[in-house]
């Protein structure tokens, strides 16, 4: 076959459809794209007028209307920008595909810049008839000598166009909705729907229910924009009649006054917030400012321990603010809110591609122009332009929290509890902020202090040299705690659920330093000198008779005298068994035997300086022998982990009955 060359073609009734229903996942984004048209004309007017290419008149306010009406089923967005001739709507609404936008800059690129011009694909529009059955377009060009353009269309790839009435410059854009869409025509929706997208685009919005009617007829409309006015309506006319005086002459006189009532027309106010925080310099906002944008954007009224403003122009423009929410307790979702803005529009919640994974914790906004978005400005394309943002982010969360720490320690102290999930899930996730952040990892220890790393080591360097002791539940283990404060040993509290997989990380990147929980060995610390034949009647004994006693023949059994001889009996359980089961919970493996996976399992130990061990080890055959290992050996657990329902109920019942024994 000879080699042939040609060009690609569309048929346009068949793509139609597919732009018309699966270009967007959500059917109620046609308010953000119809909306984003508008600001782009209004936008590209004001450009025009700052290059001395339009004059526009001094009163001109340049606003983007909004008009629903449920009676109608209509909605209509207006705009006073730039506006099209008759060519220019052939051009851009008639041709899929052509952007508007995109020409706009590249007529105008020695002279101006993308800043807030939103569309680029030129296919927003036809979002339109995802939920429109007939979609009109009323504009009139800021050209001099131009003539208003009517442009409609029912959905199909055929359109009307011809002159229109329209006097002013700029775009009305009316929907007729079709049946499944009625409810955008809502008041309480359509703003709903706004607010989502709109809230802090570059143009105020406006917005109108054609349906409510007006609260007076007679009142001008200079005097509702411009100030809150008091309007006096009689709802009732005064009865009068005429009399004749003594005089001769005749008097009217108001038999029943007119009944007045008071109305107050309030002047409109957008919908959005044309200058959101994250858009104004740090210096220019004040820390009150930052708590009510919090408030108001993620419905929070917990105060933010603190905050980041992102503000980079070079190599890339980003703006942006990352809240740290307050966490009140380990069992809340710490789940954060990131919201993604392109120009001030919205796009996303929690984009992946752009926000580090352990920053999806944190609640904020970002706003970059320069994303690369996929036709429907609700996903990102791959780009490697895209990672270079997340590594900036992440740099910028380092340099604010190391800095923190050098700068005001104390604050960083004060907020350690809550922040420390974020920066440990940071420190598992990212190697380079694990690298910017492992001098300023701190500790809490016993008494309270942060310690770093380095200084934990310090602290217990003397008699268990690298190594850091940890306590997980300062309830279940403050008899391990006393223990170490009496022996002048400190440990640190590591009570969160992350803290586990991040100690085990700190161990890889540290050699040589081992993480213990305080009940995972017993020290010698803890122990009077013996010889091992001192002990050794004593635990052959106890062996036997905790075996028997609580019929389990793989009880291992050790026997010390401690120095503390209030202590009868202890748990402990070695730190890689430990971790061993920690992991099997993780997994969801029950019913396996830890043993197949090298676990020595759990250890009894028992205090030959306690009396109730010393009336075991004289009376092992003896009547109530039994129902006292099966005590020690609870309250072994109980000091170790919490007794199961089952454990507990047996527990009772048996301190019942010892109490019982001793009354008698």
């Amino acid at each position: 076959m000879a080699k042939e060359h040609g060009n690609l073609s569309i048929n346009s009734q068949n793509i139609f459809p597919i732009i018309k229903k699966w270009m967007y996942s959500d059917h109620d984004i046609f308010y953000r794209e119809l909306i984003s048209n508008g600001c782009d004309a209004i936008t590209k007017l004001k450009k025009l007028d700052l290059i001395g290419e339009y004059e526009p008149a001094e009163d001109t306010e340049y606003k983007l209307e909004v008009k629903v009406s449920s009676d109608k089923k209509t909605i209509k967005i207006i705009d006073n920008g730039i506006g099209m001739t008759a060519d220019e709507v052939n051009e851009y609404i008639c041709q899929i595909a052509f952007s508007g936008a995109e020409a706009f800059l590249e007529k105008y690129k020695d002279k101006t810049n993308d800043d807030q011009i939103i569309g680029h694909f030129g296919l927003g529009f036809y979002s339109a008839f995802m939920v429109a059955d007939k979609v009109t377009i009323d504009t009139l060009s800021f050209k001099e000598g131009s003539s208003a353009v009517h442009w409609e269309c029912d959905g199909g790839t055929e359109y009307d166009m011809s002159d229109s009435d329209k006097s002013t410059i700029g775009t009305e854009v009316t929907l007729y909705l079709n049946e499944d869409s009625y409810e955008f025509a809502n008041e309480y929706k359509a703003k709903e729907v706004i607010d989502k997208y709109c809230s802090f685009m570059p143009v105020p919005i406006y917005f109108t229910n054609e349906d409510a009617g007006q609260l007076t007829d007679d009142i001008p409309e200079e005097e509702v924009l411009d100030t809150d006015t008091v309007v006096e309506s009689y709802i009732k006319d005064a009865v009068t009649e005429e009399v004749e005086k003594d005089d001769g002459t005749k008097e009217t006189i108001e038999k029943s006054p007119a009944v007045k009532m008071a109305k107050i027309v309030r002047r409109p106010v957008p919908l959005n917030d044309t200058q959101p925080l994250w858009t104004k310099h740090p210096n220019e906002c004040t820390p009150e400012d930052y708590k009510e944008f919090y408030r108001k954007v993620f419905n929070d009224y917990k105060e933010p321990l603190f905050w980041i403003h992102l503000n980079m122009d070079y190599p890339f423009n980003l703006k942006g603010i990352l809240y740290f929410p307050k966490i009140n307790t380990e069992y809340e979702s710490i789940e954060g809110t990131i919201k993604l803005y392109n120009n001030q529009v919205f796009v996303a919640d929690n984009i992946k591609e752009v926000i580090p994974e352990f920053l999806m914790l944190l609640k904020g906004v970002i706003d970059c122009p320069d994303l690369p978005l996929n036709v429907s400005r609700s996903a990102l394309q791959n780009d490697g332009f895209v990672k270079k943002i997340s590594e900036y982010i992440t740099k910028k969360v380092a340099d604010k929290l190391s800095g923190m720490y050098k700068t005001d320690k104390e604050n960083y102290e004060k907020y350690w509890d809550d922040i420390n999930p974020f920066i440990k899930f940071g420190f598992l996730k990212d190697e380079k902020f694990a690298e910017k952040m492992n001098d300023f990892i701190i500790f809490k220890n016993l008494d309270g202090k942060y310690l770093t790393l380095k200084e934990c080591l310090e602290e217990n360097k003397e008699k268990h040299e690298n190594t850091i002791f940890y306590v997980t539940d300062e309830v279940e283990q403050s008899q391990y705690i006393n223990m170490f404060k009496e022996e002048g040993t400190d440990a640190v509290i590591l009570s969160h659920n992350i803290d586990q997989p991040f100690i085990s990380t700190l161990e890889g990147k540290n050699e040589g330093i081992h993480f213990l929980r305080i009940d995972a060995e017993l020290s010698d610390n803890f122990k009077e000198e013996t010889s091992e034949d001192e002990l050794k009647d004593a635990t052959e004994i106890l062996t036997e008779v905790f075996k028997k006693a609580l019929g389990n023949d793989n009880l291992k059994v050790q026997v010390s005298k401690l120095k503390n001889a209030s202590i009868s009996s202890m748990i402990t359980l070695s730190e890689q068994d430990r971790r061993m089961q920690d992991m099997m919970k993780m997994y969801n493996i029950s019913g396996m035997d830890p043993a197949m996976f090298g676990s020595e399992g759990q250890t009894l130990v028992l205090n030959a300086n306690n009396e109730l061990v010393k009336y075991v080890i004289d009376h092992k055959d003896g009547e109530n022998t039994p129902i006292i290992c099966q005590q020690l050996y609870d309250l072994a657990l109980l000091s170790h982990a919490p007794l199961t329902p089952d454990q507990m109920t047996a527990f009772i019942a048996r301190s019942n009955k010892i109490m019982e024994l001793l009354a008698k």
